[in-house]
């Protein structure tokens, strides 16, 4: 029976606030200058790299009334999301890992207790957060990595290997299910695996995610995991911001109210255009986080994570309601400035008629 070594990752993302000031939260922390670090495992540019890297923070440990006690830690990025990195390492035979898999996704206990702790700690470093939400938006991803799979022989097993003899088992694992998947749906989740090297495989799913490397490959391969769901939370609060002000727009064009209601369509034309903007801006921020479009592996890595987990699905809705309030915009411009026209043009008539009544009566 092959043993697993490894260790699960439970990722819990928060978009707290428009913004962390990072210079402010390493000073309230005391926390050192960031380093270029993890390193990825292929040759890549300097620049493959966060532009303004988190801040990263130990924090508590985190224990689960069932007896485990996972390693806890912070990460703040510049765009208003914090992440809880909770480590638990393991060393289990497959169908006990299928079991731990079941259990530990989406465990009540450790998103509560995950959300207190964030909450807590959030409370002490007011003076980094501009523009607290009142309302968190989060996503939690988790990552099952295997370190090593010894085979019969002794030696470790290759991906494909790996795949062949257990792949059932680690779609179980990444859908954290029980029971063994239909055919078709462990050829959808294990056909867009991914490896790099034959000791190396990355199997993505919607939730959960397999790594099979080092601990310095998987290392890299989180990071991009965890950047792609605090993707996929920006564009979540994007596509909420848009939704409630398109609404609002749309119901004041709705009322109507005759002519001079038109006039008040300027006001709300601008703080459309303003907010407009305003998200294009903060998305251009948020996708310029990360460089490393210049290494095709860890790329493609990143969109497979991107399509997988609906960064790219919400991506395209946030795309389309720009593209609807920019169209909206327009419209209400264009309202505006047909009834100054109008406005203008009766307030020509008016004096050519006052003219033309004093020059008769002078006459």
């Amino acid at each position: 029976m092959h043993e697993c070594r490894g260790s699960f990752h439970a990722l819990l993302l928060y978009d707290v606030a428009d913004e962390l000031d990072l210079q402010t939260l390493r000073s309230l922390l005391g926390a050192t200058p960031p380093v270029r670090k993890p390193e990825f495992k292929l040759p890549a540019p300097v620049y493959v790299r966060f532009e303004h890297p988190p801040v990263v923070e130990p924090c508590e440990s985190l224990s689960l009334s069932t007896g485990e006690s996972f390693e806890g830690r912070l990460k703040y990025f510049d765009y208003g999301v914090v992440s809880l990195e909770l480590e638990l390492p393991f060393e289990a035979g497959w169908q006990e890992l299928v079991t731990l898999s079941n259990r530990w996704i989406e465990a009540p206990e450790l998103e509560q207790k995950a959300n207190q702790i964030v909450r807590r700690r959030l409370g002490k470093l007011t003076e980094a957060v501009s523009k607290a939400y009142p309302e968190w938006l989060d996503e939690v991803y988790y990552t099952v990595h295997v370190r090593e799979v010894t085979g019969a022989n002794g030696k470790v097993l290759p991906a494909a290997e790996l795949l062949a003899e257990h792949g059932t088992a680690i779609a179980q694992i990444v859908r954290g299910e029980l029971n063994p998947l239909s055919p078709a749906e462990e050829r959808e989740l294990l056909g867009s695996s991914m490896s790099y090297y034959p000791s190396d495989l990355l199997v993505v799913g919607w939730m959960a995610g397999f790594i099979y490397d080092t601990a310095e490959g998987a290392a890299a391969t989180e990071q991009l995991l965890e950047y792609a769901n605090t993707q996929l939370l920006e564009y979540r609060r994007y596509d909420e911001v848009f939704t409630r002000v398109l609404k609002r727009a749309y119901d004041s064009l709705e009322r109507g109210g005759g002519f001079f209601s038109r006039w008040k369509l300027a006001a709300e034309a601008t703080r459309l255009n303003t907010l407009r903007l305003d998200i294009t801006e903060l998305s251009e921020r948020a996708d310029n986080a990360i460089k490393f479009l210049s290494d095709m592996f860890y790329a493609r890595a990143y969109q497979l994570a991107a399509t997988k987990i609906g960064v790219n699905d919400y991506r395209h809705l946030v795309d389309e309601k720009l593209r609807t309030a920019g169209e909206l915009y327009q419209f209400m411009v264009d309202e505006f400035r047909a009834a100054r026209g109008f406005v203008l043009e009766l307030m020509i008539v008016i004096i050519l008629v006052i003219d033309l009544v004093f020059l008769f009566k002078g006459k």
